[in-house]
């Protein structure tokens, strides 16, 4: 029997997935939760042999979750299962500890398959998700700093606003848009944001 726990904060996905999961005789939903701190007490107390984790949560975010599992429990199979696909999301979920990394829009017997794959110790990226993760590396890594102005671009603020917010001159603030335009291959600031926004590196 494989014991699993279902993470993510809406009621009526939980319900929907716990339907289809129970009608296979070998799958058993031991808990379900709906925060981060539901999941990791829900995962201490049951010890499941599966985590079926969503990215987003209203508490903080299940990378938050998956991190704070794996410390305690370094075998733990975590599966995440999320809406969100940028190759950042993917490259920080498999970084933390992730087994793997399925989007909600896949088919049940996909899932299914991922899911045993999971629990015999195996990873498990469908093709699209690996090539999200493989298209990563064609993009120059943005330092601290820049992922910070980028995340500040998106909220569509100028240079000297941004420079007043992060406590920088405007000079060093022009530096850094230049270098994230030239890493991430665009032209001009509204490109970068919507980059940033797709590959997961900014959140708005």
């Amino acid at each position: 029997m494989i014991r699993i726990l279902i993470a993510d904060d809406h009621e009526l996905f939980r319900e929907g997935l716990r339907a289809v999961l129970e009608l296979r005789p070998d799958f058993e939903i031991v808990a379900e939760a709906a925060t981060v701190a539901q999941t990791i007490t829900a995962h201490a107390k049951h010890q499941p042999d599966l985590t079926l984790l969503d990215l987003q949560m209203p508490d903080g975010t299940g990378l938050d979750a998956l991190k704070i599992i794996r410390k305690a429990r370094p075998d733990a199979r975590v599966l995440m299962l999320t809406t969100f696909d940028g190759d950042e999301d993917i490259h920080r979920a498999m970084a933390a500890g992730a087994s793997g990394y399925l989007l909600k829009s896949i088919p049940g017997k996909q899932l299914e398959a991922a899911m045993r794959a999971v629990v015999e110790g195996r990873q498990y990226l469908p093709p699209a998700v690996a090539e999200r993760l493989a298209e990563r590396d064609a993009f120059q890594t943005l330092t601290p700093r820049e992922l910070e102005i980028l995340a500040v671009i998106a909220r569509g603020l100028s240079n000297k606003d941004i420079a007043r917010v992060l406590s920088a001159s405007e000079f060093t603030v022009k530096a850094h848009v230049r270098n994230i335009l030239a890493k991430l291959g665009v032209e001009t600031r509204t490109e970068a944001a919507i980059l940033g926004v797709q590959r997961g590196l900014v959140q708005i």
